[in-house]
């Protein structure tokens, strides 16, 4: 990733190509700002000037410190150039761009790592998402919610598009428990403390909410005026339903069994050894009284197949739980916890950030690297 620093921190007015490499071990100033707006960037060249000057007004009435970090996702269209020259233009702009198209889900792990906001806001930068609700967003994180979703009640999308996610966003609320109208929105706002403990790859964007959630973070939604889409075209295809799926199903087993792997698979195997138990039991039976042989019974190699398949897949529950009873020795238990102390009950002290977010600051060159050849080499 190649980092666009401007005026934020360029070592001097010339010298405006920075990498990660090459900068303070914060990767960016360290002192802290109170709102980061994450915008993820792919061949929207016609949006961007308007969208930053929406931005720009709807920040700027608020008295608060702020950046916009723009995350170039390997656009095509010139997009770079007009970023770069919003920086030169703006102290407030950071912008990062990825070497290529690494999807949605690597930008905003970029642009959360680069973030310093105790407070971020996620966007599209296709105009459709309204800079003009951040405000609202933010005041609702003000009343003590962790994550708030901006809920497109009004959708100004093709019926197609919206049947889908309509679709999808009630299958999601059923298998997941958490009641979200509208769950691939972009527009979104966030404490620090939970941003820095996302874990994102593949197309995990779409379900910060739960993962968040399963963690015990407080969400909620809020209804957000949607625009229509004034320029290029939709990035959306119906095979994002089919990756949309499988990673729900990655979501759920991560959220729910990562810590107690024997759970799922040895309620599988236990099914499937006690189906062999039974099957043999009968044809026992049936042979002791003398009624047929059953060594040439297929249903017999069916309940021996069955125990053994049984028994393999709780051995891989228990290969499972030794992982994780190894891992866990390295978690901090107070990742999910939130801390009262005595000298200031009234306000919480957030649970401690993650390590590895401070990792992904240093060292999002080589983390973005990483993880997009993974996902690479699963592909």
């Amino acid at each position: 990733m190649r980092l666009y620093c401007g005026s934020l921190n360029a070592p001097n007015a010339g010298d405006r190509n920075v990498t990660m490499s090459n900068m303070n071990p914060g990767g960016l100033p360290k002192e802290v700002i109170d709102l980061s707006i994450v915008v993820p960037v792919y061949n929207e060249h016609e949006s961007l000037r308007l969208l930053h000057e929406k931005i720009v007004s709807a920040v700027e009435p608020l008295q608060i410190s702020w950046e916009v970090v723009y995350i170039d996702d390997g656009s095509q269209d010139g997009s770079a150039a007009i970023l770069q020259d919003l920086q030169r233009g703006d102290p407030h702009v950071v912008v990062g761009r990825q070497r290529r198209n690494f999807g949605k889900s690597l930008a905003l792990a970029s642009g959360f790592a680069l973030a310093r906001g105790n407070y971020l806001v996620t966007m599209d930068a296709d105009l459709q998402d309204e800079p003009g609700e951040i405000p609202h967003l933010l005041s609702t994180l003000e009343e003590g919610w962790d994550v708030v979703i901006g809920w497109r009640q009004q959708r100004l999308d093709r019926p197609q598009k919206r049947l889908i996610s309509w679709i999808a966003n009630s299958v999601t609320a059923y298998m997941t428990g958490l009641s979200v109208h509208d769950m691939n929105t972009g527009l979104k706002a966030y404490r620090r403390d939970c941003v820095e403990r996302l874990s994102l790859y593949g197309d995990m964007h779409r379900y910060i909410p739960i993962i968040a959630h399963y963690m015990g973070f407080r969400i909620v939604e809020v209804p957000v005026v949607h625009q229509k889409r004034q320029f290029g075209k939709s990035k959306y295809n119906t095979s994002r339903l089919i990756r949309g799926g499988l990673d729900l199903i990655t979501v759920l087993f991560l959220s729910q069994y990562s810590t107690r792997p024997l759970h799922l698979f040895g309620s599988i195997g236990g099914v499937l050894f006690m189906a062999g138990v039974i099957i043999s039991a009968i044809l026992g039976i049936e042979w002791f009284q003398g009624m047929r042989p059953i060594g040439t019974r297929p249903l017999f190699s069916v309940g021996i197949f069955l125990m053994l398949m049984g028994g393999q897949i709780m051995s891989l529950g228990l290969v499972a739980e030794l992982i994780v009873a190894f891992v866990q020795k390295t978690v901090d238990p107070l990742n999910k916890t939130i801390v009262y102390h005595p000298s200031t009950a009234a306000e919480p002290a957030r649970s401690r950030p993650a390590e590895a977010s401070s990792l992904g600051r240093v060292e999002i060159d080589q983390v973005s690297e990483s993880v997009a050849a993974d996902q690479d080499h699963k592909a």
